[in-house]
């Protein structure tokens, strides 16, 4: 069976590949509706030219350039690249990849999109654009193209990964800027329009519907996403999704697919969401999150009736971290938050959301189910830790762990283990190979090998050389911590 995939649309080549590539084939809109730039054509349909003509010269293309060290141990360090199986199967000659001339440093280029949001020069895009998914901002070179060809260097405000916004900055004035939408207000249904450069082919227009609301996607705890069936493709991430008054509803940024190109399911994020972070970017270089302290999982209808809940909702709070905000708050593992200053909470997935989006020292007011009944509780949040912000990168340099692992490193440094109330561990900051292919990604902490606690990268050395073939690997990954099988082959 073929796996989908859920992934990101930016388009990454590789910069050395030989010149002259050939192609191959492969609503309730608003409560108070704003006035509409789009009118039927003569045989009935949407004619999208007149909105096109005045949002577009607000839509620009996002140029990128990394260089970063190959990876040691003779890993494949482009494993995880978009376009190198592609090159593989059709015989591109690719400079640069193992068994090829040029090994040394490696150059990527990748192309994305993205909107200017205000005339002074702010523009925003999907953070994968600038810092590749597991790249850093810091070693990116970002240029921004507007429609009328000029050109200029983006300096990179700050990026969150969490909700996969980036903030941009050009020196430029008087620059034409989008309008902001409600992305609470377009309802399933209703036309929507995507601008981009999809495989580089900069200021394509697409339209379709939105097919769903706070769509919820594996791994992503703080985003809505708004589903459409508006074609995306690589190139296309980072530009805005329109609603038929010219308004931004959303940030394109992830598709469906079992082939890596547009199946007719594609995700943005909501506007209200990126604004906010784009906020926080402007004013601290970095977004604030409030923490809680807590594990938790869904709530099915076997759980809900051994609490005796009514119905089958809520965050059931597995695990309460010793001297986090929830633990102060007398919250207890077997507890049910039912709602948070009173926004029901139907799926696990609610409650990070709304904490996220509060500020540390937030008093929050919860709604607990415990011992057959309802009881309010109310907290003050932590803050939440591990964010990578562009522009302040660790100074611990990662190590590259051999042993045919394809990981890069580093130690914990004593003020994040603190944070993190751990006694020590490594901190993942690149992926290739075998442990790309077990699922560890950046900013994944090893906490220990074979149940064997990791101390030191020297250590770890080691413990992965007595280890032999297989092992597994204690991580932590945001919150919680998750066992990863690794095979070495």
């Amino acid at each position: 069976m073929r796996k989908h995939l859920v992934t990101t649309v930016l388009a990454f080549s590789i910069a050395a590949a030989l010149p002259g590539t050939a192609l191959i084939p492969a609503v309730h809109a608003q409560a108070a509706p704003a006035t509409s730039l789009v009118s039927p054509n003569r045989y009935g349909l949407p004619d999208f030219g007149d909105l096109v003509e005045q949002v577009g010269p607000a839509v620009v293309n996002i140029s990128v350039v990394q260089t970063q060290q190959q990876a040691s141990g003779g890993q494949n360090p482009f494993a995880n690249d978009p376009f190198y199986d592609f090159l593989r199967r059709f015989g591109v000659p690719m400079p640069g990849f193992p068994g090829q001339p040029g090994i040394g440093p490696r150059t990527r280029q990748g192309i994305g999109s993205g909107f200017i949001v205000s005339q002074d020069g702010y523009v925003l895009t999907n953070a994968h654009v600038v810092a590749g998914e597991d790249g850093d901002a810091a070693l990116s070179e970002v240029t921004v193209t507007l429609i009328d060809k000029r050109e200029f260097k983006a300096k990179v405000i700050g990026i969150d990964r969490r909700t996969d916004v980036a903030l941009l900055k050009i020196d430029a004035k008087n620059l034409p800027a989008v309008k902001i939408g409600k992305a609470d207000d377009a309802r399933v249904g209703e036309w929507v329009v995507a601008m981009g450069s999809p495989f580089g082919f900069d200021n394509t227009v697409t339209a379709g519907i939105i097919s769903a609301k706070a769509r919820r996607l594996p791994d992503e705890t703080y985003v809505p996403f708004i589903q459409t069936d508006v074609a995306i493709n690589p190139g296309n991430s980072g530009g805005p999704l329109f609603n038929l008054a010219g308004e931004v509803i959303g940030i394109n940024s992830q598709i469906y697919s079992r082939s890596g190109g547009f199946m007719g399911i594609s995700f943005a994020i909501p506007i209200d969401v990126a604004m906010n972070v784009k906020d926080q970017l402007a004013t601290h270089g970095r977004v604030q999150r409030g923490r809680l302290g807590i594990g938790i999982q869904s709530v099915d209808k076997d759980l809900a009736q051994s609490f005796g809940l009514p119905d089958a909702r809520g965050a059931l709070v597995a695990s309460v971290e010793p001297g986090s905000a929830a633990d102060k708050a007398g919250i207890q593992a077997g507890d049910v938050v039912l709602s948070l200053d009173g926004k029901r909470i139907d799926d696990m997935a609610d409650l990070p959301r709304e904490v996220g989006e509060k500020r540390p020292g937030t008093r929050i007011r919860m709604e607990i189910w415990r011992d057959g009944r309802s009881r309010d509780v109310t907290a003050t949040l932590d803050e939440m830790t591990n964010d990578n912000i562009a522009g302040a990168p660790s100074t611990t340099q990662p190590d590259s762990i051999d042993a045919g692992l394809g990981l890069n490193a580093r130690e914990l440094t004593s003020q994040e283990a603190a944070q993190l109330r751990l006694r020590g561990g490594l901190v993942v900051e690149g992926a290739d190979g075998p442990a790309a292919r077990a699922g560890l990604r950046r900013g994944d902490i090893i906490l220990a090998l074979d149940n064997q606690p990791v101390s030191s990268a020297a250590e770890f050395r080691k413990q992965v050389q007595a280890a032999g073939k297989r092992f597994a690997l204690l991580i932590q990954r945001g919150e919680a911590r998750i066992y990863v099988p690794l095979r070495l082959e």
